[in-house]
């Protein structure tokens, strides 16, 4: 769960509202892009507007929030498949559930930058944990043999933002997940499909 900036922790109630404000900005701001209002936000959390600024006094530091919160998620996702038993499969899995989500991350991030965040603040902040678990992945991987070797995190980082980026844009998830797979694993001569991301 994403801590306050001021680190001070917050009482169990007050964890549990910010959570819900989280929650439902995320889902709001998905939808309404930087349209929505906090009053929306509230509504949606069933918690007061005054709650909502307690913890977020701005709009902009709300959406940046999601955004971090966004990233530790899938960082804790990626951690939680670090002793799976097929590592490749996790992998290629974990990558699905990402490019699968980013719509709602690529609607947080461009609702960043309509109301003048530098989202790399938020990434800046979450983004070296979940690289470091998508290393983790790709590592267990690349010993198992389901990814080529001459491939590093930070190549990994950059197609997986490349490819949320067009899936979210462009559709057609499933094919460009297959050419990307087809690149990552060993030169075989087959190609394959890519996993169905978990529900």
């Amino acid at each position: 769960m994403t801590s306050p900036p001021s680190g001070r922790p917050l009482r169990a109630d007050a964890q549990r509202n910010r959570a819900k404000v989280l929650a439902a900005a995320e889902e709001v701001f998905a939808v309404q892009g930087t349209s929505a209002s906090t009053e929306e936000v509230a509504r949606k959390a069933g918690v007061g507007i005054g709650t909502v600024f307690r913890h977020f006094p701005t709009k902009e530091s709300l959406l940046e929030a999601v955004l971090v919160a966004l990233l530790e998620r899938l960082a804790a996702e990626a951690e939680d498949l670090r002793a799976a038993g097929d590592p490749g499969a996790a992998f290629f899995g974990f990558f699905s559930r990402v490019v699968a989500q980013a719509a709602a991350k690529q609607a947080v991030t461009e609702a960043l930058a309509e109301a003048g965040v530098d989202a790399r603040a938020a990434t800046g902040r979450a983004g070296p944990g979940l690289k470091a678990a998508l290393g983790v992945l790709l590592e267990r991987a690349q010993k198992a043999g389901a990814v080529r070797a001459d491939v590093g995190p930070g190549e990994v980082m950059a197609l997986l933002a490349g490819m949320s980026y067009a899936a979210g844009r462009a559709g057609a998830r499933d094919d460009l997940l297959r050419i990307a797979f087809d690149g990552l694993r060993p030169h075989n001569g087959r190609a394959s499909a890519p996993p169905a991301p978990a529900s």
